[in-house]
């Protein structure tokens, strides 16, 4: 199985990256709304399921109808709109497994990106916390569930992590050298810094 970076294969019909401007508020509202609608609403359905029903087969199926639409919302639409990332997988002719991970973030709208980045990384960590509450609470059926979120949601963040870093470029090396970088541009910024000049004040003869 090998990972890569490459350009889009010839018979993509979408421009990729080239559909946001960064001078408007949100250029894809309603694809904003369906990033964060699927994710949000499995997280309640299963907060809340408990209220409205007694069937854990019917909270089991909705919530995983959900997290399946947001899968496929996120890896298939909302990465490429919103941020200009995709990351997607193809078997060649030899029957070798080829995953790919595009990066194209000239136009990139700053709130959509704030947006998606949120739900992203936020939805994981919440599921993270349910599934601490079943495995403290005993509730192993649900367990099953929340580790099914844990793998769709975590597999998304995943993949788009690899397209904005790099496809053989480690996430912590990554972070690391950013770390660097600004805090060398923060030390050469001070050192090197221009004084201001002197202020003269206006002298009169009297």
């Amino acid at each position: 199985m090998n990972s890569a970076t490459v350009p889009l294969l010839d018979d993509d019909t979408i421009a990729f990256g080239d559909e946001d401007n960064a001078n408007k508020q949100f250029v894809h509202p309603y694809i904003v709304f369906f990033h964060l609608i699927f994710r949000g609403a499995a997280i309640v359905v299963y907060i809340l399921c408990g209220w409205f029903s007694d069937s854990f087969i019917a909270s089991f199926v909705l919530v995983i109808l959900l997290l399946s639409a947001d899968f496929w919302t996120v890896k298939n639409i909302s990465g490429r709109l919103l941020v200009g990332l995709r990351w997607w997988n193809y078997v060649d002719d030899d029957g070798k497994s080829h995953w790919v991970f595009e990066s194209k973030q000239n136009r990139v709208n700053r709130n959509e990106s704030r947006l998606f980045w949120m739900g992203l990384i936020l939805c994981p960590l919440i599921w993270s916390g349910f599934f601490i509450i079943c495995l403290f609470g005993l509730k192993f059926k649900w367990m099953l569930l929340v580790l099914i979120a844990l793998t769709l949601n975590g597999a998304n963040l995943y993949g788009y992590v690899k397209c904005k870093f790099g496809a053989k470029e480690n996430l912590q090396s990554a972070t690391t050298d950013f770390v660097k970088k600004q805090l060398l541009q923060n030390a050469s910024s001070f050192m090197f810094a221009q004084p201001a000049p002197p202020t003269t004040g206006n002298t009169g003869v009297i």
